[in-house]
C-alpha cells in the first residue's frame, strides 16, 4: 500500500500502546478502537480516497479537532485503522493437517479478510510499524514453513512471496475486472488489440484465443506453484545434508 503509513515513531507507539499506560488529555468517551472500527466503515463504503479526519470524526460524532485527542493524524488513522481491519490472526492450533494444508488454508483466511476489505491489499505496501494483529499474521505465515526445514531467511523470503501473490491476485480480482478484458478509452478491450495484432504477439494471442484453455484460478494457479517451489526447496536443502 507511495504510502508512509506508519513511519511517523508516534504511529507505533499508538498501536503498540499497554492499557496501563496513562493518556493525556481530557476524558474520551470513545475507545481507540471504537474509533478505528469507524474509520474502516468509512474505508470500506467509500475507499480510501473517501477517508479523512473529517469524515471519521463526523462517523463517531466528534467535531475534527476532538479526533485528534485519539489520534494525532492520518498515518496514525491508517496505522490503527489497517490493524482493526485485519481482523485476529489464526492461533497456533487453528491450523490443522500438514504444512501444504495448513499454507492452503491460511491464504484462503488472508483472501477472506482482504475480500472484506478490499483497500487492506495496496495500504499494506511499504515500510511502515505494522501493528500486534498484523504482525500476528506473519508469525503464523511462519509458522507453517517452519515443517519444511528452509532456513529463517527463506522462511521470510517464502512468507513475503506468498503475501505478494495474494496482494497481486486479489488486487486485480477487486478492481472488477481483469487487464485483458478491461475496456479502455478506445472502445476496444486489450484482448481485442492484441488479437488485432496477431502477427506482432503469437504466442500471447494463442493462449487468449484457445477455446480448449482450461479456465484456471490465477489464485489457484500461482499458490500451488509457489507452495510446488518452496516444498522443491525444502527436498534440495535436505539432501544436501
Amino acid at each position: 500500500m507511495s504510502r508512509t503509513t506508519g513511519t511517523d515513531p508516534a504511529a507505533g507507539h499508538v498501536l503498540w500502546r499497554t492499557p496501563e499506560e496513562p493518556r493525556r488529555g481530557p476524558r474520551r468517551g470513545l475507545t481507540l478502537d471504537e474509533v478505528a472500527r469507524a474509520a474502516v466503515e468509512v474505508a470500506d463504503r467509500d475507499g480510501l480516497a473517501g477517508l479523512s479526519m473529517q469524515r471519521v470524526a463526523a462517523e463517531v460524532g466528534l467535531t475534527k479537532m476532538a479526533l485528534y485527542r485519539y489520534v494525532a493524524n492520518k498515518d496514525e488513522l491508517e496505522a490503527v485503522m489497517i490493524d482493526a481491519a485485519v481482523e485476529e490472526p489464526p492461533a497456533p492450533d487453528a491450523l490443522a493437517g500438514t504444512w501444504r494444508e495448513q499454507a492452503e488454508e491460511f491464504a484462503r483466511l488472508v483472501s477472506d479478510v482482504w475480500t472484506r476489505h478490499p483497500w487492506l491489499p495496496w495500504v499494506t505496501v511499504g515500510e511502515r510499524v505494522m501493528g500486534p494483529r498484523e504482525v500476528g499474521w506473519v508469525e503464523a505465515a511462519v509458522r507453517v514453513f517452519e515443517p519444511l526445514g528452509l532456513t529463517p531467511d527463506e522462511r521470510m523470503d517464502a512468507v513475503s512471496m506468498l503475501f505478494g501473490h495474494l496482494r497481486t491476485t486479489l488486487a486485480t480480482a477487486s478492481a472488477g475486472t481483469r487487464p485483458w478484458t478491461a475496456d479502455p478509452a478506445g472502445g476496444s478491450t486489450m484482448r481485442d488489440l492484441v488479437a488485432a495484432h496477431a502477427e506482432r504477439y503469437p504466442a500471447l494471442t494463442a493462449v487468449m484465443t484457445d477455446p480448449g484453455r482450461p479456465v484456471v484460478s490465477r489464485w489457484d494457479f500461482g499458490l500451488r506453484c509457489l507452495l510446488d517451489g518452496f516444498a522443491a526447496a525444502a527436498r534440495r536443502r535436505e539432501g544436501s545434508r
